[in-house]
């Protein structure tokens, strides 16, 4: 097999659940190959790079083999890897999403004036409420 479409092999490997989300994913930009934007009847090779972004997830993985028939997700798996880094970020992401899911935002910047007053009188707020008799 020489080359296999773009969008036949990203459903082959299980990134799109259809082919037309697949066309529709190469031609609106989110998947890039060799940092190219392709059309959806480009063919890939063997060892060629794309790039795929679905949703917040960024994936950069190297085609290994090539396939026009989906088969089980084992099986499409084998039809790539992911590169370290790819993996690395998106562990990176995975753990920030989850921290901000706890409320643990972490700020672009120091408090200001006014904001650092109003976290003093929250904090007056909560010892007063702690030390206040029970009725």
């Amino acid at each position: 097999m020489s080359g296999v479409r773009i969008d036949r092999w990203l459903w082959a490997a299980r990134f799109f659940k259809t082919r037309s989300l697949a066309k529709a994913a190469v031609e609106g930009g989110k998947v890039h190959l060799e940092s190219s934007r392709v059309k959806p009847s480009k063919e890939v090779q063997v060892g060629q790079q794309l790039e795929i972004r679905r949703g917040d997830t960024f994936q950069v993985v190297i085609i290994e083999t090539l396939s026009e028939q989906r088969g089980s997700a084992t099986v499409a798996q084998t039809l790539y890897t992911e590169t370290p880094e790819s993996i690395e970020q998106r562990e990176v992401r995975k753990s920030v999403r989850r921290m901000e899911r706890a409320g643990l935002n972490i700020p672009s910047s120091k408090p200001d004036k006014k904001n650092r007053r109003a976290l003093a009188q929250l904090k007056d707020l909560d010892r007063n409420w702690q030390h206040s008799p029970d009725d």
